[in-house]
């Protein structure tokens, strides 16, 4: 059965927009969250990014839905002994088995942050399975010492740990940290319908590994409206190759953003308030195989949309499916 989420962007909404869309979300009927993990937005016009860890502690409070971060970069921002420790206790305030920790080899924009150089993509790929492997030994509840290519943890161990260890999904948008992934991986994560690379996952995953996806949608009156939010608020998601990977700054994201048209926003973005084209936009990712699909607003109509969704567009998702 498919899981329908709601995906909380924390690059363009306030803390407490964050918790109202969380309850929302539950009333509404979606079954899970995803929480985006960033220190900086893409663009200025997003204007937001508060801290997920004391975001997803408060969600616990609002609503009873399972959370997955989408995604945490632990390998050089934070160090991951701190995000094993960080994650064992969302897990605690979530529930049982409530939590999923969804990693990634990270974004310039974020990691670079504290001065660290920012490394070519086979060290990052290479960090993060080290990264992993820390947080999977501090997740035994005992005394760690580790000493590897990238980190060090000495005499560390994490006291207050979940009944259910949280599911480590990887993302991967190609083929090595898609492989990586299927090796180190409970799931993957991605934000494109690719059946190459979910395939590529799943031949490679362990029994019972799953699969998550995200996109993105405008609600407003009319088409025109929600492609105008679209193209003012997240032009960077038009960005090509791994441009968002290696730019280092919001002003950078800005510059490069020009070069999309609002055209290929209005190509690439359901828009509006129409359910049958809502629902539409879900069916990539349905025919692909995911498991888990999450989808976020852009734009100031969260409140409607999530409303929207839960009257007419999640039970025809929920009937296709």
């Amino acid at each position: 059965m498919t899981t329908f989420g709601y995906f909380l962007s924390c690059e363009e909404y306030s803390p407490d927009e964050l918790l109202e869309q969380a309850r929302l979300a539950q009333e509404a009927g979606f079954d899970a969250l995803w929480i985006s993990d960033h220190f900086h937005p893409w663009t200025s016009e997003q204007g937001e990014s508060p801290f997920v860890w004391s975001m997803i502690g408060a969600i616990s409070r609002v609503c009873d839905l399972p959370v997955t971060t989408a995604v945490t970069c632990p390998t050089i921002r934070i160090h991951p002994a701190v995000i094993a420790q960080a994650a064992a206790t969302s897990a605690l305030l979530l529930g049982d088995g409530k939590f999923c920790l969804g990693l990634g080899s990270g974004e310039a924009l974020n990691e670079h942050v504290l001065g660290d150089v920012w490394p070519p993509a086979d060290t990052r790929l290479d960090m993060l399975e080290e990264a992993v492997e820390v947080i999977r030994a501090l997740w035994t509840g005992e005394d760690v010492t580790h000493r590897g290519r990238h980190y060090a943890v000495e005499n560390a161990r994490i006291w207050s740990l979940p009944e259910t260890l949280p599911r480590i999904s990887i993302s991967g948008f190609g083929p090595k940290a898609t492989d990586l992934a299927a090796r180190i991986g409970d799931a993957y994560t991605t934000t494109t319908p690719d059946t190459e690379l979910l395939e590529r996952f799943r031949r490679q995953a362990k029994d019972g590994a799953t699969a998550q996806a995200g996109l993105k949608v405008a609600w407003a009156d009319t088409e025109d409206e929600g492609w105008d939010h679209a193209h003012r608020i997240w032009p960077n998601a038009g960005l090509p190759g791994e441009l968002s990977q290696v730019l280092p700054t919001v002003e950078h994201f800005e510059q490069a953003s020009t070069l999309v048209t609002r055209d290929s926003t209005k190509e690439s973005v359901t828009a509006g308030r129409d359910p049958a084209k809502h629902a539409e936009a879900f069916a990539p990712y349905v025919e692909a195989g995911f498991e888990e699909i999450y989808v976020a607003n852009m734009g100031p109509h969260y409140a409607e949309m999530i409303r929207g969704y839960g009257r007419e567009v999640l039970p025809r998702l929920r009937e296709a499916a």
